[in-house]
């Protein structure tokens, strides 16, 4: 199989307005030295007018090279990186095209202005010489190949351009190239030491800057030319990665965002090194139709054999780790080496049990073969390790601290409900492994090349004495890619040419060897050791799981005469489905799950599988679980319509397939959640549907952290420099994970009810997720609309299930309230809550039945109610409340039928404390004429309107409370209220004690507080509560332009002067109590400030007047009372007050020695 090298041409076509450059070639030199050491004879990078074109085979095979010639094991920090490598040609050449832009758009003819200079400064023998030498040591192309000499060269030009001209932009580059310290491990190719000493090359560099200083400016900040060549490189001097993504975002104006995401992206090798074949968006899975037809294997028909969960597999939820890249993110993360599985901190599995994961998956956790790295290495990568899925064999690591560190995690993690997961890779094991070394016949294979062309003369893979493994010469030149490698036995001369693993939709995987199973022996191998594995882990994932299946095993190794073949070479092993069926009688994995079942019951399996037979694994060849990456790639791309269409095709064939599905966002094989949803409300509403759908949900590394690299099943660590997103990860507690912890609620399919959501144009909206499930008394109803805009509908019917068989469908609608169970009676509510929200609502059940629900939605909006709760309404009181609510969601629906209740006492409340009431309760504290009885015209006006009150109270709340004797209390109240307002005026600067009762603001309170406290209840704060005075007085407050901090505060005093009175405390306790008490600590501003609590002195001071004035009230019985009560209780409030000061506002001294001054007081 011969595939065309790739070929990467990165063209900028210049817009009407931009310049055709010179067609000039540019070179990035090297030292002639260099060149012959590693045998480089064409040019790395060349540049030619607008053209860019990197040559990235030259680029991987110096770097391999270079690497070759470098003593990694012992300094692996010398190690030469192809995507760095090829990171600083790029730079070098976007260099080059700066300065052709500059001369040819801003300046020109600078560069031979500048050459005259350098001749004037340096003088002419020693420029010539400066020249000729770089010449020498960094040779043209054509002068190194001998198709020119120097001389000639340099007396020669390109087009009107002397090549000494272009030779002293070549030594002006060359400069940065040395300047630059992320180029330190490169240097090598480019040491201008030589040149440094020999000639005045570096004088030169600083008179051409000088030189440049009196040209003209030139780029987006409008810099001189080596300013801009410069500032890439101070903006990010130890990265190349950092200057090139300088290099995007701010030179625009220089180089176009097309042209520079093309130089950037060439080939991504600054991550992902030897990154060959680049793949286009992945196509979305097809939509399954169940049918016998697609159900089968090969000769086999259809049947169902579902195998039971036990009690705790519904509610797995599964979290992805690629081990090594892991270990490395905790290392860095404590500050110290983690490299063993034992050295995993109980803090990381104490989160993750915090966050309801159920289950770790470790990606890479067996003993890997080496050859899968050395050829990783050997291509550019040299921190690459080998592949997670190229195994030697089914052995703990032992650099992940072997078989004794893993069952220490597996018991610390077992203690805090984390069962532990792990992989088999069934259809292969590594290229170099203990099956191909002592079972060479497991694997599929040949006595000779499939190709004559094939060629096997690189590096032996294998670390054994008694054999050789070679891979084609093809990958080592990325010109091929063959389907096998070369095995040969050196004791007897043997030479085996065995299949790479492949599933035909791809390259092979050129680090493995298929198993052949179409040998009995073979299948019985890989069936022990997936007992094997069982042993290890509750749950196992199967790698590729659908290679295995008879009908795609035959179509991939041996397929039916005429039908051709998916692997290139497999033809010449043709077989009919009979022949095939006498090897292969019966499916290898409904084998393996019977044989798990009977031996290892309390495992969950789960199949990697895909090709439209995920039906096939759970219904018929009965693994528990199956991959479903339709949700991932449906729901990335919105195609909304597919993915409901998948749920209604289950739902009608068998709804227990979709309980079976694991669901997920991204898995190692794809790119990263937050690359394909963002950070954003489409991330989260597809994360909610991840988890609230039936089914298993699987989070991928990093995706919780919010990181964004891909990491590679060869990767030891991260490459990426990042740091875990923590608004993310708050947002994930918030939001997603506590509802892990209902999985109860949502795995089952027993309930599950997809709906259609009609649009208010009565149009079927299929970018709405609308569903729901039951499990015992507990509901949830799920809304998700997946697309960009806003929309308003509503839900009433199913999609329909299927309550019959395959054979004999029975499709069931429902409707909203059958749905979810709800009964159908006349007088019975439902009340539940919004999740997100926590607003709570309130529908009848009877209305649900009949006409659903309406809901309205923004753009990637998610809604889910929670926790129904059925009442039944005997007075009509719930019915009141929905009319009253009009659907809209309140903080608390008993809170709000407790204001439903007092509506009719709120009514009589704002009759009796009005404006006109208000108006002459202060002209009378106004008046300082005590003689007369001033609140006789207030008490006039309102005794009817107080007597409705009390009434009306009594009839909603029978709280015993006789109006008469509380119209005289209140009487009483207020008649003190107008003495002590005389009092505090009479006293007039005298003391500064006291409120001002003339002003509005405290006249309303106190009338309100006195209106209360007339009932001579014990318990004030209940009736506050029961009759939702907090609301009713809000309105009272604002409808005297009150401002809302104002009001706020107000009835949190109201609050407190009906509640204790200070000076009434006799013990230490009460006082302690006291300040203890929430509302008291906010209202005078508790805070904390090193390990002591302190008050606010003006807030204090405030609660202190305000309790003076209640108390002298209460201790008032008449007016002639009233004196001695000011004088005394004044006093207390002023030693109070100074104490608070001598303490210095702290409240730990004030508590301890306000008894005292209390009791002292009292004595008095």
């Amino acid at each position: 199989m011969n595939n065309r090298p790739l070929c990467i041409a990165l063209l900028k076509f210049p817009s009407p307005a931009e310049p055709i450059l010179n067609r000039q070639m540019n070179e990035f030199h090297i030292l002639s030295s260099i060149r012959k050491k590693y045998e480089i004879n064409e040019s790395l990078f060349a540049t030619t007018g607008n053209v860019i074109f990197p040559n990235y085979h030259a680029v991987r095979l110096l770097a391999c090279k270079m690497n070759a010639s470098r003593e990694l094991q012992n300094h692996p920090e010398q190690a030469v990186r192809a995507g760095q490598l090829n990171a600083m040609g790029l730079i070098d050449e976007i260099y080059h095209y700066v300065l052709r832009l500059y001369e040819e758009t801003a300046n020109p003819e600078v560069f031979a202005r500048a050459l005259k200079k350098f001749n004037q400064t340096a003088g002419s023998k020693k420029a010539n010489n400066t020249l000729h030498l770089f010449g020498v040591l960094f040779p043209p192309i054509e002068v190194y190949t001998g198709k020119n000499t120097l001389d000639n060269y340099l007396k020669s030009g390109a087009g009107d351009k002397p090549h000494t001209v272009v030779t002293l932009e070549e030594m002006i580059l060359l400069y940065f190239a040395n300047f630059n310290p992320a180029n330190t491990v490169f240097k090598e190719l480019f040491d201008d030491k030589d040149l440094k000493e020999r000639t005045s090359y570096f004088q030169s560099i600083v008179e051409l800057e000088k030189f440049f200083q009196t040209e003209k400016r030139f780029g987006p900040q409008n810099q001189f030319i080596f300013d801009l060549l410069r500032a890439p490189i101070l903006a990010s001097p130890n990265s190349l990665e950092g200057q090139l993504a300088y290099i995007k975002k701010n030179w625009g104006l220089i180089l176009s965002d097309k042209f520079l995401k093309k130089i950037l992206g060439a080939g991504d090798l600054i991550n992902e090194d030897a990154k060959l074949i680049f793949h286009g968006e992945p196509a979305t899975p097809p939509v399954p139709t169940y049918s016998i037809e697609n159900m089968k294997g090969v000769g086999l028909l259809d049947y169902e054999r579902f195998t039971s969960d036990l009690d705790w597999m519904p509610n797995v939820v599964l979290l992805a780790k690629n081990t090594y890249v892991w270990l490395d993110q905790l290392s860095k993360k404590y500050r110290r080496s983690i490299t063993k599985l034992n050295e995993i901190p109980d803090e990381e599995l104490d989160r993750l049990a915090r966050w309801n994961i159920t289950a770790l998956w470790l990606i890479g956790i067996w003993e890997r073969s080496p050859a899968s790295q050395k050829i990783k290495q050997w291509t550019g990568n040299p921190e690459a390790v080998s592949s997670a899925y190229s195994l030697y064999d089914y052995t703990i690591a032992t650099d992940l601290g072997g078989e004794e560190a893993f069952q220490n995690l597996r018991y610390r993690a077992w203690l805090r409900g984390v069962r532990l997961a792990g992989d088999m890779v069934p259809n292969h094991m590594g290229i170099y492994s203990k099956w191909v070394v002592e079972h060479p016949d497991y694997f599929i294979q040949s006595d000779y090349p499939p190709y004559p062309n094939y060629k096997f003369t690189g590096g032996n893979l294998a670390d054994h004495n008694d054999i050789e493994i070679r891979i084609e010469d093809g990958y080592w030149s990325r010109s091929d890619a063959a389907v096998v490698f070369q095995r040969v036995d050196k004791l007897n001369g043997s030479i085996r040419y065995i299949y790479h693993g492949n599933d035909g939709t791809h390259m092979p995987w050129n680090d493995t060897a298929q198993l052949d199973f179409l040998k009995a022996e073979v299948r019985e191998a890989v069936v022990q050791t997936i007992l094997h594995v069982a042993r290890k882990f509750s749950i196992i994932r199967f790698d590729a799981a659908m290679t295995l299946t008879k009908r795609h095993f035959q179509r991939l190794w041996y397929p039916q005469p005429g039908s051709g073949g998916d692997i290139p070479s497999r033809s010449d092993y043709e077989l009919s489905t009979e022949e095939f069926n006498k090897l292969f009688p019966n499916e290898f994995w409904r084998e393996v799950v019977d044989r798990i079942n009977q031996e290892m019951p309390d495992t969950l399996l789960l199949a990697e599988a895909f090709w439209l037979l995920e039906g096939y694994f759970v219904r018929t060849l009965g693994m528990h679980r199956v991959y479903n990456s339709a949700f991932m790639h449906m729901l990335m791309k919105e195609e909304n319509s597919k993915y409901r269409e998948l749920i209604r095709n289950t739902m009608h064939y068998n709804p227990e397939i979709l309980k079976r599905y694991v669901n997920f966002m991204s898995n190692p094989d794809e790119q990263t959640a937050i690359a394909q949803f963002g950070k954003d409300d489409k991330y989260f509403g597809a994360a909610l549907m991840m988890v609230t759908l039936p089914g298993l949900p699987m989070f991928a590394h990093g995706q919780v952290e919010g990181y964004t690299e891909k990491y590679g099943m060869e990767y030891k660590r991260a490459y990426y420099n990042e740091e875990p997103d923590l608004q993310l990860i708050r947002r994930h507690e918030q939001e997603i994970f506590p509802l892990l912890g209902k999985r109860h609620l949502f795995s089952q399919v027993t309930n599950f009810e997809l709906f259609d959501f009609i649009d208010d144009n009565d149009n079927l909206n299929e970018n709405v997720f609308a569903y729901s499930n039951k499990i015992g008394n507990e509901r949830a109803l799920i809304f998700y609309h997946n697309k960009y805009e806003e929309t308003s509908g509503r839900i009433k019917t199913t999609i329909g299930r299927n309550t019959g068989t395959t054979e004999k469908p029975n499709i069931v609608y429902k409707n909203l309230g059958q749905a979810l169970e709800l009964s159908n009676a006349e007088n019975v509510f439902y009340i539940y809550k919004d999740y997100k929200t926590n607003l709570e609502y309130i529908r009848s059940a009877k209305d649900m039945h009949e006409r659903g629900m309406h809901i309205e939605l923004k753009a990637f909006q998610y809604r889910i109610f929670l926790d129904f709760k059925e009442v039944h309404d005997s007075n009509g009181e719930y019915a009141r409340l929905d009319s009253h609510l009009h659907r809209e969601g309140v903080s608390d629906i008993f809170q709000e039928l407790l204001l439903v209740r007092a509506f009719p006492i709120h009514l009589k409340l704002f009759d009796l404390i009005n404006d006109s009431t208000i108006k002459l309760l202060l002209k009378q504290c106004t008046d300082v004429d005590t003689q007369k009885p001033p609140a006789k015209v207030v008490l006039t006006h309102i005794v009817s309107r107080y007597q409705s009150f009390v009434r009306i109270l009594n009839s909603i709340y029978p709280l015993g409370i006789e109006p008469t004797s509380c119209f005289e209390i209140l009487g009483d109240r207020l008649q003190t209220i107008v003495h002590l307002s005389a009092e505090i005026q009479h006293a007039g600067n005298n003391n500064k004690l006291w409120l001002e009762l003339t002003q509005q603001h405290h006249c309303i309170i106190l009338y309100c507080w006195a209106i209360i406290d007339s009932f001579g209840l014990k318990d004030k704060t209940e009736i506050f509560q029961n009759l939702r005075l907090d609301k009713a007085f809000r309105d009272i407050f604002e409808s005297f332009t009150a401002t809302k901090e104002s009001v706020t505060d107000s009835i949190a005093l109201l609050k407190l002067l009906l509640a204790d009175n200070v000076f009434l405390f006799t013990t230490q306790n009460e006082i302690e109590e006291y300040f203890n008490r929430p509302d008291v600590k906010d209202f005078i501003n508790i805070n904390e400030h090193d390990a002591v609590l302190y008050f606010n002195k003006e807030r204090f001071e405030e609660l202190i007047r305000w309790m003076l004035i209640t108390g002298v009230i209460h201790s008032t019985v008449d007016g002639e009372k009233l004196s001695s009560a000011i004088k005394h209780m004044s006093s207390t409030s002023a030693n109070i007050l100074k104490l608070s000061e001598e303490v210095g506002y702290r409240l730990d001294k004030l508590k301890s020695r306000l008894s005292i001054l209390l009791l002292i007081q009292k004595g008095k």
